[in-house]
């Protein structure tokens, strides 16, 4: 049997000279080319209040729109979805600057006058790992004793995994977040006591106010970037008290972060695990805002960089190469990611760390025994309802459920509440802001109109291969025209 040639079709070309591509291009450029758009279909409407009808634009045209539409999927990570993670970034840096610079947002322009820190804390170390250390400009040899270069894989792995603790080193990404919580409050008691107020009094005349964010370390193990502001009881729009110094401020916090420690659970032999942060801290003054340059000689940190800075990293997420995007379903899926055995191993002792146990009661000598076990003669199991397993002792982490982010839980942008602005009403304003662009341009108030918003989902990304390849190049060049008008507007 011959099977009949099939034609050489450039689908590429097919699909851009299809009779819909114009509007699938506008749509597509209205989310920046996002590479997961979600499907809408419904009806958005302009109309007057009193009479019902649908509002005209000054050219001619009704103020509404139905059928299909394209959302923005939202996604943080780059990995996924590169125009929705710019997005995400541009929000994390007008959050970061408001707080730094002030001036925008509802902080005043005088935030930049408060004491203000750049801290990095970091991990501990759970093994010896193969890196690159430089000393004035020449790298040193690793501890293996040879020289890696900068993008070498082996850069971040164990140098023996068999004597690596990746028990501790999860369980410590686990706790990460509560161990920060744990030094903010140390911080803010080691404050007090410098000012001379008790623990309960410090927040009537001082407030403590911070942004961090979550970075991962080629290891695969996290550590914070935070900008940390002493604020008057008031928080930004209120004054410093004058013992608050920027002097104060780091020896406090170089003491919170030798005092801060955290206890784990319970582990199966009764033994309870210590974690504090590692010994590598960096504290550093911020300078005000009209310096032009991120570190001087001194090591001072400038405000003009630095929240673009804390921007990319807030939109970094375990990358490519270190961990997954979405969550681990079972421990198989976790042998076909494409990335390096010690991520796979920091993966596998996570979701065994979270496994439920055998019920102590059905099954007193741990395992089910066949050729006899206490279960058969138990009717019904209270502990475990004839279950057979518990949770284990690590259940209340939720390792399983974060294996994916090698069980790090938190926000990898977080804030205190007085910091500055929130992701919610930077989506807000642009919310408004759209609207009132379109009542300006119908020539209207907003009291005078009733609008009509409904859409309904139908379905999630392109339809083809082809369409997203497109959207990806969308997005890329997108990306560059932005790049280009803000080197524009910096050299102007």
């Amino acid at each position: 049997m011959v099977l009949p040639a099939l034609p050489n079709v450039d689908r590429m070309k097919r699909r851009i000279q299809s009779p819909d591509y114009r509007d699938w291009r506008r749509k597509v450029e209205d989310v920046y080319g996002c590479l997961h758009p979600v499907r809408l279909s419904g009806l958005w409407q302009i109309t007057d209040k009193t009479t019902g009808q649908v509002l005209t634009r000054s050219d001619g045209r009704p103020a509404e729109t139905s059928g299909h539409i394209l959302s923005p999927c939202g996604n943080r990570r780059e990995s996924v979805c590169p125009a929705c993670s710019d997005r995400y970034a541009a929000d994390a840096f007008q959050l970061m600057r408001a707080g730094l610079s002030g001036g925008s947002k509802g902080v005043p322009v005088t935030v930049s006058d408060k004491p203000r820190l750049f801290v990095t804390l970091t991990a501990p170390s759970f093994g010896p790992v193969h890196n690159r250390r430089p000393n004035n400009g020449k790298a040193l040899p690793c501890r293996c004793g040879r020289y890696h270069h900068e993008h070498d894989p082996l850069i971040g792995q164990p140098v023996d995994p068999s004597t690596y603790d990746y028990t501790g080193h999860v369980l410590w990404q686990a706790h990460s977040g509560k161990l920060w919580n744990r030094f903010t409050q140390k911080l803010r008691r080691y404050l007090a006591r410098a000012a001379g107020l008790t623990d309960r009094n410090f927040k009537d005349h001082a407030r403590l106010s911070y942004a961090k964010v979550a970075e991962f370390q080629r290891r695969g193990i996290i550590h914070f970037h935070a900008v940390i502001r002493l604020d008057g009881p008031d928080g930004a729009v209120d004054t410093t008290p004058a013992w608050g110094t920027v002097e104060l401020l780091a020896d406090a916090v170089r003491a919170a972060h030798a005092d801060t420690t955290v206890d784990s659970p319970e582990l199966d032999d009764g033994q309870v695990l210590t974690f504090a942060w590692g010994d590598q801290v960096d504290v550093r003054p911020i300078r005000p805002a009209d310096a032009r340059r991120f570190e001087d000689e001194h090591g001072t940190i400038s405000d003009d960089r630095i929240s673009s800075y804390v921007a990319k990293y807030a939109t970094k997420g375990t990358g490519k190469s270190e961990a997954a995007d979405r969550p681990i379903r079972s421990r198989t899926q976790i042998e076909y990611l494409r990335t390096t055995e010690h991520h796979k191993q920091i993966m596998r002792t996570a979701w065994d760390l979270g496994a439920p146990v055998a019920c102590p009661d059905c099954h007193p000598d741990g395992e089910h025994q066949a050729g006899g076990c206490a279960c058969a003669t138990i009717d019904h199991c209270a502990r475990c309802d004839n279950g057979g397993l518990i949770p284990g002792p690590f259940d209340e982490l939720n390792l399983r459920r974060w294996t994916h982010m090698l069980a790090f839980r938190g926000h990898f942008l977080s804030k205190s509440r007085a910091y500055s602005t929130t992701f919610k009403q930077l989506r807000e304003d642009r919310q408004i802001w759209r609207f009132e662009q379109n009542l300006a341009e119908l020539g209207v108030d907003a009291d005078s109109v009733a609008v009509v918003n409904h859409w309904d989902m139908t379905s999630v990304g392109h339809r083809t291969a082809e369409e997203r390849e497109l959207a990806a190049a969308i997005a890329e060049r997108t990306r560059q025209a932005r790049k280009q008008k803000y080197a524009n507007e910096r050299t102007d």
